[in-house]
């Protein structure tokens, strides 16, 4: 049976673990230069509704090391952007590719393509999730820190797709998360409930300084994402005080690492400093994406081709 990768409440830690494994495995690999085309002659369909930099390199460069073969299609160029119902464009591609990779802004489109797609799909954004970012964002602190279920994590920001996927891994995985945002910016209420039920350890906040008091990771996204554009300015008065710098940092525990999905607006939600300073892992976090993303479509795309 298929099994898509929507969000990551839907796998179990046992399943998301051993994805971490085989990423580690996938990584030496592909540093030694040894071939691992585990899916030798396959294709991913890769869809963008949104503008992406790190995702759809990421994915392509990982399919191809994986031995298979990546299409970019951007919606307004196919006949979705003429109003082609998911459904149709779900079956069509179920009989020309392996697995679909999509970027959009609707968690209930996926969960759609999903539905009515005969292969796996890969959430690579929406509006509501980013679950491929916080797979990513876990294995680096796995490689920087070990035992990563004891250690205390700190959302600053904005409470959105990110702060969503931070609120759900730590329901799946765990460990103990403050989420600090402003008044107004809260993540969606459905998940903190969901999150609430499941007994998660998690603290909401709407001060900075009480997230991020002996926190062991520290992690933040820009203020305004893809489509909020016109409230920038709103946004810099309501966020005054949640930017990642040295002061705030100076609050953490000393061996602290700080993470950003990227892109950063550097000056705003987190500083040159930081970024480019000895608690930041944010380049291998990036890096890891492509490692983490290659670990997702072999479990998915290999267990699919056995049905």
């Amino acid at each position: 049976m298929k099994k898509d990768f929507l969000c990551l409440s839907d796998w179990t830690r046992e399943e998301l673990e051993a994805m971490f494994d085989l990423c580690r495995d996938l990584k030496v690999k592909t540093k030694a230069g040894t071939p691992h085309h585990l899916l030798d002659g396959q294709t991913l369909a890769m869809i963008f509704e949104k503008s992406s930099t790190r995702t759809r390199i990421s994915f392509e460069v990982g399919m191809f090391q994986l031995g298979g073969h990546a299409l970019f299609l951007h919606s307004e160029t196919t006949q979705m952007g003429r109003g082609e119902p998911i459904r149709d464009t779900a079956r069509v591609m179920s009989g020309y590719c392996d697995g679909i990779m999509i970027r959009t802004f609707s968690q209930t489109a996926i969960e759609e393509l999903a539905r009515m797609s005969s292969i796996p799909v890969i959430n690579g954004l929406t509006d509501m999730y980013h679950p491929c970012q916080i797979m990513a964002d876990l294995f680096t602190v796995i490689e920087h820190k070990e035992n990563y279920r004891d250690l205390k994590y700190c959302w600053i920001g904005d409470g959105n797709n990110m702060a969503n996927s931070w609120i759900n891994a730590a329901s799946v995985f765990g460990f103990e998360l403050r989420v600090a945002t402003p008044i107004g910016y809260d993540p969606d209420a459905e998940i903190v409930a969901r999150a609430e039920k499941a007994g998660a350890k998690i603290l909401y906040t709407n001060d900075p300084v009480e997230a991020v008091r002996g926190a062991d990771v520290l992690n933040t996204d820009v203020w305004a994402s893809m489509g909020q554009e016109n409230e920038q300015q709103e946004r810099e008065k309501a966020f005054a005080g949640y930017q990642i710098n040295d002061e705030l940092v100076a609050l953490a525990d000393k061996d602290c690492v700080v993470m950003h999905c990227l892109p950063a607006h550097r000056g705003e939600e987190i500083t040159d400093s930081i970024i480019e300073g000895r608690h930041s892992i944010i380049f291998d976090e990036a890096e890891n994406r492509l490692h983490v993303q290659k670990a997702i479509m072999a479990t998915l795309m290999e267990r699919a081709s056995c049905n």
